[in-house]
């Protein structure tokens, strides 16, 4: 039997190989890439982190007026307190006196000045009563002073009489007594009573209305 030549055994090699490349060419696998990317977090917009909870004020102290007497029987003292502002006045009936004011601290205590270095310390008490000092000319004098219930307070008029400025204040206490001083053009002396129902008072001749004071 007459073997193949050379040539047709190279010929059909090729063509084998041939075949096999188009094969894989047509069947074989391609390696991908997955294409899956996870979901990216959404940024948070710059400045909108979450800001804490406001802190609550904390409750503003009562409005109420308060009227006493000093430690020593001496003095009256009387203040006046609303919307967290304050204003009293001390007063001996004679001569000594001085009209103070300030803020009240939510707490309820107060620092109150006035005139010629005058200072009244105080904080109201849970028996309905504010307790303090009062320094005025060199003197200290601690106070104790009741929640005063109309007519029981503090009262002011201002007027001019017959060509002088009057000036008055007045204290009444809860017993209805009443401790005031008068100044006529800046002289001091003792207050004539008023109508604490009317508030109405005569000096020197003449009808005035003193009305209650508040900050």
């Amino acid at each position: 039997m007459k073997r193949p030549g050379p040539l047709l055994t190279l010929l059909a090699g090729l063509l084998l190989g041939l075949f096999l490349l188009t094969l894989d060419a047509t069947t074989g696998t391609r390696n991908t890439v997955p294409t899956y990317k996870g979901r990216s977090p959404v940024p948070t917009p710059a400045g909108s982190a979450a800001s804490p909870a406001p802190t609550p004020s904390r409750a503003q102290i009562a409005d109420a007026s308060y009227a006493g007497r000093t430690d020593d029987d001496s003095s009256s003292v009387a203040v006046s307190i609303r919307g967290g502002k304050a204003i009293a006045y001390f007063c001996d009936g004679r001569r000594k006196e001085a009209w103070l004011k300030g803020d009240v601290a939510d707490d309820g205590s107060m620092r109150l000045t006035g005139r010629h270095g005058a200072e009244l310390n105080g904080r109201p008490q849970e028996s309905r009563q504010l307790r303090g000092t009062v320094d005025l000319d060199g003197g200290h004098y601690a106070f104790t002073a009741d929640k005063a219930v109309k007519p029981s307070g503090l009262y002011r008029a201002t007027a001019t009489v017959r060509g002088a400025k009057i000036d008055g204040g007045w204290i009444v206490l809860s017993d209805g007594r009443q401790v005031g001083i008068l100044s006529r053009d800046g002289k001091a002396g003792a207050a004539p009573r008023i109508d604490p129902a009317t508030g109405a008072v005569t000096v020197d001749g003449e009808r005035l209305t003193a009305r209650p004071v508040t900050p």
